[in-house]
C-alpha cells in the first residue's frame, strides 16, 4: 500500500488515518502523504536536500534510480545510502488523562499525538537523524533514547502502540527530569495538551534551550476546548482530577474562552520570548501542519 499523488491529501487526515490498523501503517501513510506534498508544493526544492535522496547525475548508475519516487514525482533521484546520523532528536509525548479527550471529533487528542509521534519518528530514522521517545504524565513512563537503526524504530512504534492515559501533567517537572541524560545538543519536540501551570513549562522549556537544543512545541487541543461549543446542559468532568460540575454552558462561554486565550497567549509568548518554536493544533487538523513545522526547522538546522 502506498500513496498516490492524486490522494494525497486523505492521509493526512486525522479521521482517516484513525481507521487504519497498525500505528506503523498509520505513520507510513501519514509521512508518504507528507512528502508527496513536498513534491507537489513550493518547497520541492528543500524536500529532497532534506530526503535520502539527491537528484540523479549524469554517470549515475540506473539500478541506484529510486523508480518509486520517479512515479510519485517525475524527477530522477539516486537513493543515498550512508549511514550517517545528522540530527539527534527527542520526542516528549504526554499521557495524562486529559490527553483522552475528545468531544465531537474522531480521533482522541491522545490518539492524534500518538500518530504525531510515530509519523516524526519514522520521518526521522528514514531519514538517518537519530529519534527516542520520552512517554510522560506526571512521572516518567518510559524513556528511550535517541538511535539512528531503522530496527530500532520498531521499538518506539511497540512502546506508543502499548499507551493508555495515566495521571496529571507535569511537563515541567518530567522535562526536566530527562533533559539531564541528554548529553548531545539537538532537537527537542514536546507533545502535550499544556494543561499545567504554564510558568513552570517555560521554565523547563528554558532550560532545555539553555542547553543548545532546538525546541518545538506541539499543543494539541480538541476543537471543543478551544471554542467551548457545548449548546446544552452538561456535567463537565475533569479527566485528571474527576472532580464534577454541572451548568449551562452558554453561560460561562464568554469566561471560558477568555480565559482559554489569556492561557494560550501566555504560552504562546513565552515561548516565542525564548526563540521556541510554538504551534497550537486542534485534532481536526491535518497531520502536514505539525510535520510542516518539523521539516522547516529540520532544514534551518542543516
Amino acid at each position: 500500500m502506498s500513496v498516490k499523488v492524486k490522494d494525497y491529501k486523505t492521509y493526512l487526515d486525522p479521521s482517516v488515518i484513525s481507521k487504519l490498523k497498525t500505528l506503523e501503517l498509520k505513520a507510513r501513510m501519514v509521512v508518504e502523504g507528507f512528502m508527496v506534498g513536498l513534491h507537489r508544493s513550493p518547497y520541492h526544492g528543500f524536500s529532497v536536500e532534506f530526503s535520502e535522496h539527491r537528484p540523479y547525475m549524469q554517470g549515475d548508475s540506473l539500478k541506484d534510480v529510486d523508480w518509486k519516487v520517479y512515479a510519485k514525482s517525475e524527477r530522477y533521484f539516486i537513493k543515498q545510502y550512508e549511514e550517517e546520523t545528522n540530527l539527534i532528536c527527542n520526542i516528549f509525548l504526554d499521557i495524562s488523562k486529559s490527553m483522552q479527550f475528545k468531544h465531537e471529533s474522531k480521533i482522541s487528542k491522545l490518539d492524534y499525538a500518538i500518530t504525531l509521534a510515530a509519523s516524526l519518528a519514522y520521518l526521522m530514522i528514514n531519514q538517518q537523524d537519530a529519534a527516542g521517545i520520552t512517554i510522560y504524565s506526571d512521572k516518567i513512563h518510559n524513556y528511550l533514547p535517541s538511535k539512528a537503526n531503522r530496527v530500532y524504530l520498531k521499538t518506539l512504534l511497540t512502546a506508543l502502540n502499548g499507551i493508555k492515559p495515566s495521571g496529571a501533567t507535569s511537563t515541567a517537572k518530567c522535562l526536566d527530569e530527562v533533559s539531564e541524560k541528554i548529553k548531545k545538543r539537538g532537537l527537542t519536540i514536546i507533545i502535550s495538551d499544556f494543561f499545567d501551570e504554564p510558568d513552570s513549562i517555560i521554565s523547563a522549556l528554558k532550560h532545555v534551550y539553555h542547553k543548545k537544543n532546538e525546541v518545538i512545541v506541539f499543543q494539541i487541543l480538541d476543537p471543543a476546548e478551544r471554542n467551548f461549543g457545548f449548546d446544552r446542559d452538561a456535567v463537565f468532568v475533569d479527566l485528571e482530577t474527576e472532580e464534577r460540575i454541572t451548568t449551562q454552558p452558554h453561560q460561562i462561554q464568554r469566561a471560558y474562552k477568555d480565559a482559554m486565550n489569556e492561557y494560550l497567549n501566555r504560552l504562546k509568548s513565552g515561548c516565542l520570548n525564548f526563540g521556541i518554536e510554538y504551534n497550537l493544533i486542534d485534532t481536526s487538523q491535518p497531520f502536514d501542519k505539525a510535520l510542516m513545522s518539523y521539516f522547516a526547522k529540520r532544514t534551518r538546522m542543516n
